[in-house]
């Protein structure tokens, strides 16, 4: 469940969207603004890595135990997605400092200003992930895409409890199973088949991402920012699974709840629920994000929400404990 593509604009610029599916209809999803200087950990107790933000962010949280989505200061996105396969290993064996799924993405915003800079940083498989249940009784299995300014674009995938880096431009799909190997070598066929002919019409990972691979290298490079913009979240809307959709047996398969689309020249970070059509945003530039400044919470399952730049209703609020097993 889920879907993410990283469109670059007639003018050289960037924007990421993704879509959440999820089984929960009812899921709990907030909008936070997370200052420079917080003093953080990985969540899971004695061994916990340690860090302190050098990056503002804007993120949504899902049960606030987990950050899935988000973008930083410094025009980083990052987008989390199911894998059914991932594998983080066993954290007595490994001897890492350790770090909660629901603190994986968050680390990466806090850090790094570009994916080259997270790219590095990972090489060395330096943390252990600990994962457990979402509230739904749902495994956190995830996989995670990073997406910058420059065109840049990377996925971190931990299988056989081993973490797979896939770094390159060109990396600018993301679904779900199988593993991103297999997917490429999937769409490889379909890129053969070509689309113009025929597309794999079902709701499975697969042939989701060929359809968004297609859709995504056939849309024209719009220069006019609202156009691109439209162009996005057109695409992300076009590869959505209707709300009711879901198949006990098959984890990858589930309704869309919500989209985000993330402008990373202009720091602006838009939210697209299914429940409550309609679309709003926050520009982190409106916000002090220097150390000592508070985190502010928007709760989004809340239906009087209304559209447009929404900076101004977020509270401020204790940030949020990360998913412990």
């Amino acid at each position: 469940m889920c879907t993410r593509i990283f469109y670059e604009t007639g003018n050289q610029t960037f924007i990421t969207g993704r879509s959440m599916d999820w089984r929960d209809v009812e899921m709990e999803s907030d909008l936070w603004v997370f200052p420079r200087g917080l003093k953080r950990d990985g969540g899971v107790g004695e061994g916990s890595v340690k860090w302190t933000s050098r990056y503002g962010s804007v993120i949504v949280a899902i049960y606030n135990l987990a950050t899935s989505d988000g973008m930083n200061e410094a025009g980083l996105a990052g987008n989390m997605l199911y894998l059914v396969e991932s594998a983080y290993g066993d954290s007595d064996e490994r001897g890492k400092p350790l770090i909660s799924v629901g603190a994986w993405l968050q680390y990466m915003l806090d850090n790094f200003a570009t994916v080259s800079e997270a790219v590095a940083a990972m090489q060395g498989d330096p943390l252990t992930v600990i994962t457990g249940e979402a509230p739904n009784g749902a495994p956190a299995s995830v996989h995670l895409a990073l997406s910058d300014a420059s065109g840049d674009s990377a996925i971190f995938e931990f299988v056989d409890a081993k973490l797979h880096i896939h770094h390159s431009r060109d990396y600018r799909v993301m679904t779900n199973s199988p593993v991103y190997d297999q997917q490429l070598a999937i769409n490889g066929y379909w890129n053969l088949v070509g689309g113009k002919n025929f597309l794999p019409g079902t709701v499975n990972a697969a042939d989701r991402f060929a359809r968004a691979s297609y859709n995504l290298r056939s849309a024209t490079p719009l220069k006019d920012r609202r156009a691109a913009l439209a162009s996005v979240f057109s695409q992300v809307r076009a590869i959505s699974t209707p709300l009711g959709m879901s198949d006990p047996e098959k984890p990858n398969i589930a309704s869309t709840l919500w989209r985000t689309v993330a402008e990373h020249e202009h720091k602006r970070y838009y939210f697209d629920s299914v429940i409550n059509p309609s679309v709003f945003w926050v520009d982190l530039e409106e916000f002090n994000l220097a150390e000592g400044e508070p985190s502010r919470k928007l709760g989004l399952n809340n239906p009087k929400i209304p559209g447009g730049d929404v900076a101004g209703q977020l509270e401020a609020a204790e940030p949020f404990e990360f998913l412990v097993p």
